[in-house]
């Protein structure tokens, strides 16, 4: 073909781009040998959105979830029928949501999860077919509705079976990047692993959870998202404090996508259970779709799946510390595979920073207060050890123990860089740790606002510190300033900041403002929306959502708000538990 019919021709094979995914432009480009794709695209009038706004769907007739990687590769339940069991030799069952039987309201849905994740188009959630797929009455063409069976350590026991009481992942969407999400409806009815409960999940927590993962992500923590939020009039009874005060609240059910719901829990139950061929299958399962950098025919390929998850999770709860963030549960079971932030419940920020935080008051012994997070992942690790170690040879055994042994280091050494670099340090001094730690020290004793420290620090200058001339509006810090020993904090913290090579006072303001968030799902903002939800008032929701989305900016709204105040008197009564 000359030179103008591959002029004449290359606006078609565009087209063809657009339909099928701008990612193969680049393809294309290598396989036809054009070096000038590319700047024919830069030097027209193209429109670079284009691909983009064909890609995001506003019916869901070309929209396609499947749960065959499961089906095809991994057993189901034989039994269909929907009743409480113990479920052995599988690590599905299938089975199908229960629909609401009153009204449904959309609460809230995340533009982003729908038009970057899931290639929606927004107006979709406007339609009758989203709200049935949200709340489960329909499932898409060509997916089979599953809940997956796992184990786990709850608060050191082993628990036996647990699994997905109250979700069913309704299938695999991939997307237009090529990249894979497993849909799931929480609070979308019973299933084989629900034991006492009804599979239902109530507004107030499910606010808490819509906001709380969505919160996480724009902070830059890995997690599951949350692509929508529906309440329903169905009557749910819940002993929210298991004090025997049962009270009628509403069903509601978040519509929640992951790269993977596998957890610790997942392997556990098969070893615990002696399905070895099962847990190799599953193991196998997981390393080939969730870890592409591990050889499949490595025979240390489950040395090489364990340190990955060991180095991860050490660096996902140091990072869940560097924003004063508590899980709160942080069972086996709550603990995912490819560590990432998974299954909100009774999670909290911490307004006054304190190291025996405990934002579940089912939590009676502290055993995951915020500051023994660390160590509950060091446990956690082990048990999935436990769980490896029939599958491992002996020598394996030995440099898997090694591995777990590598986590406290590798623990303090990524907290001891966010903690730097939250303080605006750059290169190395061997007082750092010092610094962080007297800091920490100071703020525990004054009961100094974590957060907003840290957000102030980034924010006043340098001669307004060396002056210890605190002005009004930094009150956190002038919290911190009450302490005896703050003045010898302030010489030490400005010498060090004159280490800094090539610094100045406003690239550490500007540096540190970018990682240090104003605003963070505190429980009072996140109470508040939730008991404003329940009389329909879905407001604050909607701007929390929009607040949330952006924690490093100063925000006109979220300060007449007064998201970065101190938290008002009632904050501290706030109650969250299990089954809240």
């Amino acid at each position: 073909m000359s030179r103008y019919g591959v002029a004449l021709a290359f606006p078609i094979w565009l087209m063809l781009v657009c339909q099928s995914g701008c990612c193969l432009v680049d393809s294309i480009t290598a396989a036809s040998g054009f070096s000038h794709v590319h700047d024919y695209i830069n030097k027209s009038s193209w429109d670079q959105d284009y691909c983009e706004r064909k890609r995001k769907v506003s019916h869901f007739g070309g929209w396609r979830l499947s749960t065959e990687k499961f089906t095809a590769t991994l057993p189901i339940d034989h039994i269909q029928e929907n009743y409480i069991r113990e479920v052995r030799d599988v690590i599905f069952s299938f089975v199908y949501p229960t629909p609401f039987k009153s009204r449904v309201l959309l609460v809230a849905v995340s533009k982003e999860v729908l038009e970057d994740i899931l290639d929606l188009d927004m107006s979709i959630s406007d339609s009758e077919d989203f709200i049935q797929l949200v709340t489960g009455a329909k499932i898409a063409l060509g997916s089979l509705p599953l809940a997956h069976r796992y184990g786990g350590h709850q608060f050191g026991s082993w628990a036996g079976q647990l699994g997905d009481g109250r979700a069913h992942l309704i299938g695999v969407y991939t997307n237009r990047f090529g990249d894979s999400w497993e849909l799931q409806l929480k609070g979308s009815g019973r299933t084989p692993y629900s034991r006492n409960g009804d599979g239902r999940a109530v507004l107030h927590s499910s606010v808490r959870e819509f906001l709380g993962s969505e919160a996480m992500h724009y902070l830059g923590i890995p997690t599951s998202r949350a692509a929508s939020l529906v309440v329903s009039d169905d009557d749910v009874w819940r002993d929210r404090f298991y004090n025997g005060n049962v009270k009628k609240e509403r069903g509601a059910i978040v519509l929640r996508v992951a790269k993977s719901w596998f957890r610790i829990g997942s392997l556990e139950i098969l070893a615990h259970s002696g399905e070895l061929d099962l847990l190799r299958m599953l193991l196998d399962h997981i390393i080939d779709e969730h870890f592409p950098s591990i050889d499949m025919n490595d025979s240390n390929r489950y040395l090489a799946f364990f340190s990955r998850v060991v180095s991860e999770t050490a660096g996902l709860i140091a990072l869940w510390m560097s924003v004063g963030f508590a899980h709160g549960v942080c069972n086996t079971d709550n603990f995912s595979l490819l560590a990432i932030t998974i299954d909100y419940g009774p999670f909290g920020f911490m307004d006054s920073y304190d190291p025996d935080f405990v934002p579940n008051t089912s939590d009676d012994e502290r055993r995951y207060k915020i500051g023994n997070q660390a160590n509950v992942g060091l446990f956690n690790l082990n048990k999935l050890l436990q769980a490896l170690n029939p599958l491992l040879a002996p020598r394996q055994k030995q440099l898997a123990s090694q591995i777990l042994g590598e986590y406290p280091e590798q623990y303090y050494k990524r907290f001891t860089e966010l903690f730097k670099a939250k303080l605006g340090l750059l290169g190395d001094n061997e007082d750092d740790k010092y610094l962080i730690a007297f800091l920490l020290k100071l703020m525990e004793d004054t009961k100094a606002d974590f957060t907003m420290t840290f957000r102030e620090l980034s924010e006043i200058s340098e001669d307004q510190l060396k002056s210890i001339s605190i002005p009004k509006e930094f009150w956190a810090l002038q919290d911190v300033a009450k302490h005896k020993l703050f003045s010898s904090w302030v010489v030490l913290y400005l010498l060090r900041l004159k280490r800094n090579p090539g610094d100045s006072d406003s690239k550490r303001s500007k540096r540190m403002t970018s990682i240090n968030p104003r605003y963070v799902l505190r429980n009072w903002m996140a109470e508040s929306a939730a008991q404003k939800a329940e009389r329909n008032d879905f407001s604050e929701v909607h701007l929390l959502q929009q607040v949330l989305q952006h924690p490093f900016q100063r925000q006109a709204m979220a300060e007449r708000a007064g998201y970065a105040q101190r938290p008002p008197a009632w904050a501290k009564y706030i109650k969250v538990s299990c089954s809240s």
